[in-house]
């Protein structure tokens, strides 16, 4: 997949700058029949702050086509007005200059299409002309005015040329192996589950209340989603925060967590807002406190970066809350049941890389700190608790430098994003596909990308329209569910009852099964025996004879999901005595 998405962020108050108001170039463009289409910025339609120039006050800016470019001041728009061939996904970018500052400092942009706002996007400033992409859009057969720098844009960039194409979208064809190379087969198994309905289906989610919310109800928000849907999500969303070394609370989340997946067939999955002592100054490891007088916000007292150094408090501390959340992930784990891990999220908070922005301590010390931190908490639990029953799940946005807060593809399962109204973009029942694409390229295309939190799910018709094909969605408890300012009850039984969602009564009973679900694996005859006739069997298969027929199921040996030369040699190396069990027996 190119990567050359910009980054949708948060609407910001223009800047108001004095300029001088140019003619307008009274023009449009429609679409041939073929794409992509690719115009001169001087031949679409410039409003006013906008004109075709070849030089800035004097400054030349060469390199450009046609005979000219444009230049757009604060309030300046182009407009591009295109025959759109059929309904589908399309791309739009611009070869453009930003010229203002030093070099990667970013200015805002918007863009429209018939008068609605797609996004709001950064160019950066490269000391040149880039090829910038404006992100994917879905639009329907027809015509369509597509304007850049729509109200709310800071401006002063240079445009040479604008196209308009197709979108050249992702194959989410995701490795099913986790990044722990050592996970149980309960969670090797989830896993291949996850990867084989990404991209096709959207999975169900609910986070339930945590502690003694709804009067201590779990069960509202499942049941309020049952009595307008029919249905109950497939995913359970769990916390772990009141498992710690301050005011250590049972509220029973462990067994809720091993109920839902063990006895409802469900999925979980599970974030760790752990706290720290408000006033770590005076706090003494092993000491108990009131539970107010703890916080999971950055606080003053507590060096997020001293927990990299084995010498100091904060280290002490942050071993001993990992112990407490090692010691329910054992209970989980000895009782076959693997979680979706979802710990230290929403790191970056606010746009930043040095930690200015963090809503939570463990992202106050900027991106690099936090990435060795992630990577602590993973080997610590994998290596020294042998904690193995983990999907790790990391938070990250789509601000410009989002993607330096990601902790490496040896240690992440999924990428997630948490979608709220305003923070940092109004969506409504949209898909978000620019943020989903988005988050798709800055991992290559080889993580699947969820909705890990969110108050409107967005209309499963958009999301299937724009294919933009989250992992899963999970509303926040209370209001962000049941409220109707966030969502509809009619739609969210549309959305429950669609073909394209899973629920709990949908999920495969096999979900946590990790080898076949019958036969004898390597008897591709199915007549109770592995010899010499299954091996012929399969190599004439790898040779695609036509004739051949086999039982597919018990000739993936190694649990790979394909058939291929590796199995013909494991099951070469069981009938020579060389193994005794194939790798999934």
């Amino acid at each position: 997949m190119k990567k050359f998405f910009g980054r949708a962020i948060s609407l910001l108050t223009a800047v108001t700058v004095a300029c001088t108001v140019f003619t307008a170039v009274p023009a449009s463009v429609q679409a041939a029949d073929s794409l992509p289409l690719k115009v001169e910025a001087e031949a679409c339609s410039l409003g006013s702050g906008a004109a075709v120039a070849t030089n800035v006050y004097g400054t030349e800016y060469p390199g450009y086509s046609g005979n000219g470019f444009v230049w757009v001041t604060n309030a300046g728009t182009v407009t591009l007005k295109v025959t759109v061939p059929k309904s589908a996904m399309y791309e739009l970018s611009a070869k453009c200059w930003m010229y203002l500052g030093e070099k990667d400092e970013t200015r805002l942009q918007v863009v429209s299409v018939n008068g609605v706002s797609q996004g709001n996007f950064y160019i950066p400033n490269k000391n040149g002309w880039i090829d910038y992409s404006f992100g994917y859009f879905y639009l329907e057969a027809g015509t369509a005015t597509i304007e850049i720098g729509s109200s709310g844009s800071w401006g002063y960039i240079l445009y040479d040329t604008v196209t308009f194409d197709y979108a050249d979208m992702p194959a989410l064809d995701i490795d099913p192996a986790p990044c722990d190379v050592k996970a149980t087969a309960e969670t090797k198994s989830l896993k291949k589950y996850l990867t084989d309905v990404y991209g096709k289906s959207v999975i169900s989610g609910q986070q339930e209340i945590y502690g003694g919310g709804n009067d201590g109800n779990s069960e509202f928000e499942f049941e309020y989603i049952y009595d307008k849907t029919g249905k109950y999500p497939a995913i359970r969303g769990f916390d772990m925060m009141n498992y710690n070394p301050l005011y250590g609370w049972e509220d029973g989340t462990t067994d809720r967590i091993i109920d839902w997946v063990k006895q409802r067939n469900g999925i979980a999955t599970v974030a760790w807002h752990i706290h720290v002592p408000s006033d770590f100054t005076s706090y003494k490891p092993g000491d108990i406190l009131d539970w107010t007088k703890c916080t999971y916000k950055p606080t003053s007292s507590f060096k997020t970066a001293n927990c990299l150094d084995k010498s100091t408090k904060e280290y002490a501390y942050l071993m001993l809350a990992i112990d407490d959340l090692a010691k329910q992930l054992l209970v989980l784990q000895d009782a076959g049941v693997p979680v979706l891990l979802r710990p230290f999220h929403e790191a970056e908070g606010n746009n930043n890389i040095d930690g200015s922005g963090a809503w939570f301590w463990w992202g106050s010390a900027g991106s690099e700190v936090y990435k060795q931190l992630w990577k602590l908490l993973y080997t610590t639990l994998t290596e020294k608790y042998g904690i193995h029953n983990a999907i790790w799940e990391v938070n990250l946005y789509t601000y410009t430098n989002s993607s330096e807060w990601y902790p490496g593809d040896d240690c992440v399962d999924i990428v997630a994003y948490d979608k709220y109204e305003g923070s940092p973009y109004t969506w409504k029942t949209s898909s978000a596909s620019s943020v989903f694409l988005t988050l798709v390229n800055d991992t290559n295309d080889t993580k699947m990308v969820a909705m890990s939190e969110n108050d409107i799910i967005p209309d499963i018709k958009n999301i299937v329209n724009e294919q933009a094909w989250w992992l899963y969605f999970c509303p926040w408890y209370g209001d962000f569910l049941t409220s109707s300012r966030y969502n509809d009850p009619d739609l969210l039984n549309t959305i429950y009852n669609s073909p394209y969602v899973i629920t709990l009564d949908e999920l495969p009973a096999d979900i946590y099964q990790s080898g076949p679900t019958h036969g004898l694996l390597g008897d591709l005859n199915s007549d109770g025996n592995v010899d010499a006739i299954d091996l012929g069997l399969l190599k004439a298969y790898l040779l695609k004879i036509n004739t051949i027929s086999i039982n597919s199921t018990n000739a993936d040996v190694d649990g790979s999901g394909d058939i291929d030369a590796l199995d013909f040699a494991y099951v070469k190396k069981k009938l020579l005595g060389i193994i005794d069990k194939f790798p999934i027996e």
